[in-house]
């Protein structure tokens, strides 16, 4: 029999024990990786390389204050302005509101949006369609899907921000990056019939020529309007989602919490069962010893069973957390987390912390049983 059959073998000899830790390891890994996942997603990932070129204005104050739409041409004029477009939330219920009939709906330009999100896709006849029809509507393709909606259906919206009430027909589907699954409107329909909406709008959307100009025209923007009734506030489009991640608090602060309590949870998990199961074999230590093995490997038995049982248990854990993920952004609730994934990356980060975890908490107790004296291990009784 080879070493690592005898380290199985071991493993498993108490197999509800070993069951019940690699349980509580795989629980404690699947909320570790889900930490990890958030983290990435929010504070790490770059976003698509066209985000890189996308600045967003919005008031100063909050995103519950409008700014007037005479801003766009303004702005436009800004040196390193490539494209501009508005963006207006619409506060309109489809059918119920009952979450599976829930989406994120927005007014825009349908001359220039698609000039501004240049990582956005459109069959050309689809948009031509959307930019001829002024009850016209896009829709992205995950949403379309979850929906069952295709082209030429429609699509029937109730208002309240605006008190308008839509019947818009679908002219177009088109892909884009996770995180952007949304029905985009003409926002001239509202403006015809509202004349409050014709003059004001919420986001200004706008593509800059270069990353290096970026900077530049973030300050111009702002200085632009600095003293106006409604002063503006621009960010990357990356930082404008931090921005509205930090409405939610210190998110960061959480995360780091979650995940240092987890680890240790599992540390105390681990040790306290792998010191268990050491102390209850000390004279089985004094008889392989007897039997010729060395110190070196009865060490290495013993973390090899730890660090075995550690990877069982949060293999379980990762697979979960990557399951959990996948139902949760495909839910109705969950389209706009899309941007989050499960990346190989953290898969690989959270198994090098089970096999941590198990090497930590089992090499003390390891190197006592391993220096043990033949008749002291024969001489214990427990």
């Amino acid at each position: 029999m080879t070493l690592g059959r005898f380290v199985l073998k071991n493993a498993l000899r108490n197999r509800r024990r070993t069951a019940l830790t690699m349980i509580s390891i795989a629980f404690s890994l699947l909320l570790l990786t889900l930490m990890m996942t958030t983290w990435r997603s929010f504070f790490m990932d770059k976003g698509s390389p066209g985000s890189a070129l996308r600045v967003i204005t919005r008031h100063k104050v909050s995103l519950n204050f409008f700014m007037p739409k005479a801003y766009r041409e303004r702005i436009r004029t800004i040196p390193g302005v490539v494209h501009i477009a508005q963006y207006n939330f619409y506060d309109g219920k489809y059918k119920d509101n009952r979450s599976e009939n829930f989406f994120m709906k927005f007014g825009t330009d349908p001359d220039e949006i698609f000039e501004v999100m240049t990582d956005w896709t459109i069959d050309p006849g689809q948009l031509k369609a959307w930019q001829r029809d002024q009850a016209g509507a896009i829709v992205e393709r995950r949403l379309a899907e979850r929906m069952k909606w295709k082209i030429g259906q429609r699509v029937l919206l109730t208002g309240s921000l605006y008190g308008v009430n839509m019947d818009l027909t679908i002219r177009g589907i088109y892909d884009a990056p996770s995180g952007n699954s949304n029905l985009l409107f003409n926002y001239r329909y509202i403006e015809e019939v509202n004349r409050w909406a014709n003059s004001q709008s919420d986001l200004f959307v706008t593509r800059v020529e270069s990353a290096e100009a970026v900077p530049r025209v973030m300050h111009a923007i702002d200085d632009m309007f600095r003293n106006s009734p409604q002063p503006t506030k621009t960010e990357t489009e990356k930082g404008f989602e931090l921005d509205f991640i930090a409405m939610m608090g210190n998110v960061k602060a959480f995360i780091l919490s979650i995940s240092l309590a987890v680890v240790f949870a599992i540390l105390l998990v681990s040790g306290n069962t792998l010191a268990m199961s050491i102390r209850e074999r000390t004279r089985e230590v004094a008889v392989l010893k007897t039997l010729g093995f060395t110190s070196q490997a009865i060490l290495a038995m013993f973390v090899g069973e730890a660090v075995t049982m550690s990877l069982a248990g949060g293999l379980l854990g990762v697979l979960a957390c990557k399951g959990l993920v996948s139902v949760v952004v495909s839910s109705p609730e969950g389209m706009m987390l899309s941007a989050i994934t499960v990346t190989p990356l953290t898969l690989v980060v959270a198994l090098v912390v089970a096999a941590l975890v198990g090497l930590v908490s089992a090499f003390i107790p390891s190197y006592r049983a391993s220096r043990l004296q033949i008749a002291d291990g024969l001489r214990h009784v427990g």
